[in-house]
């Protein structure tokens, strides 16, 4: 991994403070929002169109993003109005303030996939449902959580939901291998699934840049998490599978990472996530050496996580490794009498262990 490392270089060493803008490339701002989260900014991109500007991604609905967006539209958003809002995909810092900037703006239209303006349109309604909150209780009590955990899981998901609000009532729909024009390039849309069901990142390959969004970060993995909708998702299959197509773009890319610094080193970036992952299931298929809810897996696996309030996301983590395991017949998931769920590493077939030898 040393190596990897060594291979990934930064365009900068530094990021914007406050509303501050870095131009990136010509015709391509960087400004940076902050987040009431752990992780504690989102990127997003302002790029200029021969006419205005396209904007790509909101950060959370909070007052201190709001009022950077203020400063950005009083300072280099001035000159011309805004054409389209994008989104790279549908997760509360990503388009917490959408309807409020696509307001602001003169209604102008937002861009999205299909998936991502549904999922958090989808998030918006759970957040107002009771039998959504009584299918989380279960779900989590399902994996080990206690009566605290829920409790506090319960507040973790209130405080989110409130970050987002009202989405668009219409979008432009983005497919992938679509060209949509922005900036003054011409950029390919690249859907995959992983850390979102429809993540869309552009490429440009006049000028190799990929707007990667959360689907290749610059130093943390992205979340891959398995939540009470779709409890036996596979997003961790998705998310790697998702990677040899990165990898089939230059190796010298300018990457525009939605958390973090920009950065070239596009291919052993993606190397590393994949390693990463590897080495994950490998440690969570350790930790099954005797059957075990998903919550006591994610205290062992996500020890700092957990204790530092971030269980809810830990779990969900958890669950996509533990779902990725069963699936490929390294793990078994039994259900027991009282509902709860166990998982346990798979015996090796004979053929495998002679194989081994």
């Amino acid at each position: 991994m040393t190596t990897l490392a060594a291979e990934i270089r930064y365009l900068h060493e530094s990021h914007p403070q406050g509303t501050e803008t870095y131009q990136i490339a010509p015709g391509i701002l960087w400004a940076r929002l902050p987040l009431p989260f752990r992780l504690n900014h989102v990127n997003v991109w302002l790029l200029r169109d021969a006419d205005g500007w396209t904007l790509i991604d909101t950060g959370a609905d909070t007052s201190e993003a709001r009022a950077v967006w203020e400063a950005l539209f009083a300072g280099p958003l001035a000159d011309a109005p805004v054409n389209r809002l994008v989104a790279t995909h549908g997760h509360t810092d990503h388009v917490g303030l959408a309807g409020w900037l696509t307001q602001r703006t003169g209604n102008v239209p937002f861009v999205s996939t299909l998936a991502e303006w549904m999922s958090a349109q989808v998030r918006l309604w759970d957040s107002q449902s009771k039998s959504a909150v009584d299918a989380a209780e279960r779900y989590l009590t399902a994996h080990g959580c206690d009566t605290a955990a829920l409790a506090s899981y319960a507040a973790d998901r209130e405080r989110t939901n409130s970050l987002l609000g009202p989405m668009p009532p219409s979008f432009t729909r983005l497919r992938d291998g679509d060209t949509i024009r922005f900036g003054e390039r011409d950029w390919e849309v690249i859907v995959a699934g992983g850390h979102a069901l429809e993540h869309a990142s552009f490429w440009c390959a006049e000028d190799r840049i990929l707007i990667a969004g959360d689907q290749i970060l610059s130093r943390i993995s992205p979340m891959i998490g398995v939540f009470p909708a779709m409890p036996e998702a596979d997003p961790l299959a998705d998310y790697l599978d998702s990677l040899p197509r990165f990898k089939s773009l230059p190796a010298d890319a300018l990457v525009l990472p939605s958390h973090g610094l920009p950065f070239y080193g596009l291919h052993a970036r993606a190397d590393q996530l994949a390693h990463h992952h590897e080495l994950r299931l490998d440690e969570l298929a350790r930790l099954m050496d005797e059957p075990r809810v998903a919550m006591e897996l994610a205290r062992s696996l996500f020890a700092r996580a957990v204790a530092e309030g971030q269980g809810r996301l830990a779990l969900a983590e958890t669950l996509a490794h533990a779902n990725y395991l069963v699936g490929r017949g390294r793990a078994t998931r039994t259900k027991t009498a009282d509902g709860r769920f166990l998982y346990s590493r798979a015996e090796r077939p004979d053929s495998e262990l002679l194989a081994a030898h």
